[in-house]
This record gives structure tokens, sequence and C-alpha cells, in this order.
């Protein structure tokens, strides 16, 4: 049964015969119901299900992160959705058994708020990262733009990051890493507007083993 609560000319929400109503983002859809099928996937498909999945596997240790790097990414796309479009798109490589993830060419974060220049990364003897950027006022930015700093070891599914760093009139910040043996962190750096309301792309920043 559907129901149609803001008259005949309004949105449907629920099922009539083939067909369900529903709404994402505030903007109501009719799609049909998809119909089991019984004929295997060709290797096209398969491919395609591949890649999907290992995207899938990819952006999940950093699920929180992107949800605030890709924030209003489009009317009807952001957060993790947002980061798997642009995964899948831009930073895939070779095919079939070789297909892989480029880390260097991952976005985390998206956006039209302006980066600082000379962003830079290293770690500290005490085991931390420390970053740095030029702390000079920056042309459509705001000296209360906060750096969001990720370090992601990819081959154990592990991330550790922070989403409310310092501000950009600062010029520096650090990320503790855990204390293990035999890790290595790929490293990304972005800003998010002071009053929250965009995000700059992320930079890639390399490599640092633990």
């Amino acid at each position: 049964m559907s129901k149609i609560p803001y008259g005949i000319q309004g949105p449907i929400i629920g099922k009539i015969g083939s067909i369900v109503g529903s709404s994402r983002k505030g903007v109501p859809y009719i799609k049909s119901i998809p119909k089991k099928r019984s004929a295997k996937a060709g290797p096209g498909e398969a491919a395609n299900r591949s890649k999907f999945a290992m995207a899938h596997r990819w952006l999940q240790p950093v699920l929180d992160f992107v949800r605030e790097g890709f924030r209003n990414y489009s009317p009807t796309v952001e957060g993790f959705l947002a980061a798997k479009s642009w995964l899948l798109h831009h930073a895939f490589e070779g095919a079939g058994p070789d297909m892989r993830i480029n880390a260097a060419l991952a976005k985390l974060s998206h956006g039209t708020l302006p980066l600082s220049e000379n962003i830079a990364a290293e770690k500290t003897n005490d085991g931390q990262l420390h970053f740095s950027w030029n702390r000079n006022h920056v042309e459509d930015g705001h000296p209360r733009d906060q750096a969001i700093l990720l370090a992601y070891d990819i081959q154990h599914a592990f991330a550790n990051f922070l989403v409310t760093g310092q501000f950009r009139e600062t010029g520096s910040d650090l990320l503790r890493l855990p204390i293990d043996t035999e890790r290595t962190y790929h490293i990304y750096f972005a800003f998010v507007a002071h009053d929250r309301s965009r995000q700059s792309d992320s930079v890639y920043l390399g490599t640092v083993s633990q």
C-alpha cells in the first residue's frame, strides 16, 4: 500500500504494483521494483562489481573523514557516496587482477575552499606527524578555517585522523600516530571553512613509515 500525504499532486510514498515511491534529501523519486535475474553476470559486469567492492572497502576506514570532506558535494550526493564516486572515476588504475587504487590520486575532501601554500608533513622523533603550511592570508579563505588531517594505513585498513584541527592562521598542527611497527601511512590534508559551510580539496602528502 502507498500513501499520498500531500494530495493527488504530491509525492507517492510506498509501493503501487510494480513501482515504489520514496524520497532522498527532500527530492521525491519513483522507480520500478527490480526483477530477479537468472543470467550470470558477464565479464564487464563482474569487473564493475569488483571495482565497486574495492572502492567500498578502501573508503570504509575513513568513513567519518569523508563525511566531513565531501559534505554538500552536490544537491543529492555527499559524504561516503560522493567520495566513492570520485574514487571510481579518478583513482583506479589497471584492469582485471591488476586493477588497483592509486592513493595519490584519491580525494578524501573536495570543495571550493582554497588551500594555503607550502603544505607539508613530516614525522617527529616522538611518533607524531607535524603538519605545516603558510599562515598568511588566503583570498576567499578565513584565518579561522580549520585543518583536517589524515594518516591512512591502507594495508591494515586503519586510519588516524582529526577533523577539528588548528586554525589556518596557526600554520601548523600535530597528529599522533599509534606506536606500531611496520606501518606505512598515506598522508592527506585539507581545510574546513570556519563556519563549516564548505571545505577544500584534499592534498596528498606522500607516505611515512612507523
